[in-house]
């Protein structure tokens, strides 16, 4: 952005010890927009002193979590939202400027050697079979159990990158490859993990009320590619003493599972000086809540 008399005067108030004045200068550099941010980057380069930088620092964040807050609600205005989309936009919280291009071309090299092997004659657990073996085999995929200290394993674009994730991320990336496939897999709502049903045709002929849930065929755990029956899951219930119900088979939806990763992700930043970051994250995830249109 060109630098203003207005914004010369508004950058040279950047160390007023006045909280005040302080305050006001912030609130008037946020309503200039993310515009003025190589202006900030400039001041931060040429200020030796560092508590003058932290302010700089934070105003950036809050500039950057602007157009993230604008883009997130517009997504969630949006009649139906794309998964891999509200998905790269929580990687923009934590890396503003990465470079998306490299993990979207990774993505598609992933879904064409996919897409190589499959063909109409395969079962649907054969489908899910090549998908796996294509992942966890081939490219190294290696699922690590949820750590809130390693926050990079929650962010799509560092798995693709790295091949390592967590259950969560890897679940996010096997329904995204899943739906640019055809495949049928759908999150469900089992508590304390991240599973993936394959459903007999669930928009049309499912009925959400019923127990064992028939319109599935079986089960897939996203962090090591393992498939599991009704039998199994069942044991799961009742090691966790929790009886099963047909709320835990219904599939999430994309606004839910963009929350899911939020929420779980707002959990890496419990230190009191990281608190800030799990306030935004938990506070876009309550965004998603606003207007919500009944489309999925």
């Amino acid at each position: 952005m060109e630098e203003t008399k207005e914004i010369y005067a508004l950058l040279q108030l950047m160390d007023d010890p006045d909280e005040e004045v302080y305050s006001s200068v912030c609130n008037r550099i946020i309503s200039l927009g993310s515009g003025i941010i190589p202006n900030l980057e400039h001041l931060w380069e040429t200020t030796p002193e560092e508590p003058v930088q932290e302010r700089i620092e934070m105003l950036i964040h809050r500039l950057h979590l602007q157009d993230l807050q604008h883009d997130l609600r517009n997504w969630s205005r949006e009649k139906e939202q794309d998964l891999l989309t509200g998905i790269l936009l929580l990687s923009r919280y934590q890396y503003p400027d990465l470079n998306l291009n490299s993990s979207l071309q990774e993505l598609e090299k992933i879904r064409r050697n996919v897409w190589l092997e499959l063909n109409s004659f395969l079962t649907p657990l054969e489908q899910v079979n090549v998908l796996s073996n294509i992942l966890y085999n081939y490219y190294k995929l290696k699922g690590n159990e949820v750590n809130y200290l390693k926050p990079d394993e929650f962010l799509l674009p560092r798995l693709i990158e790295s091949k390592k994730g967590n259950a969560i991320s890897i679940g996010l990336l096997v329904l995204v490859l899943s739906r640019m496939l055809d495949i049928n897999l759908q999150v469900i709502n089992i508590p304390r993990q991240l599973i993936l049903g394959y459903f007999d045709d669930w928009i049309m002929n499912r009925d959400e009320n019923s127990y064992p849930p028939e319109h599935i065929q079986f089960y897939l755990d996203g962090a090591s590619g393992q498939i599991y029956s009704h039998q199994d899951v069942e044991t799961y219930f009742k090691r966790i003493s929790v009886p099963p119900t047909a709320s835990y088979f219904k599939p999430l939806s994309n606004r839910r599972l963009v929350q899911l990763l939020l929420e779980e992700y707002a959990k890496c930043f419990m230190e009191e000086n990281k608190r800030y970051k799990q306030d935004d994250l938990l506070n876009l995830s309550a965004l998603l809540d606003e207007n919500e249109p009944g489309d999925e």
